[in-house]
């Protein structure tokens, strides 16, 4: 019995980081991927590049990223 894989994009639930971002800065030096950096308002994070490891929130003080 074979189980057929599906393509990341298919299964995706990358974070992405919301309103809430106070641009600090925790996440992006949290990240060991080093997917987030920072953008015109807030930080972002590349999907592509997302392990989804939820390092990030578990150090925002905001909460602002979450899974896409």
């Amino acid at each position: 019995y074979s189980k057929s894989l599906h393509n990341k994009e298919d299964l995706s639930m990358a974070y992405k980081i919301g309103d809430a971002c106070i641009s600090c800065g925790a996440c992006a030096d949290e990240c060991p991927v080093e997917c987030i950096s920072a953008g015109d308002d807030i930080y972002v994070i590349n999907p592509d590049e997302c392990i989804e490891c939820g390092a990030c929130n578990s150090v925002c003080p905001v909460e602002a990223p979450q899974q896409d």
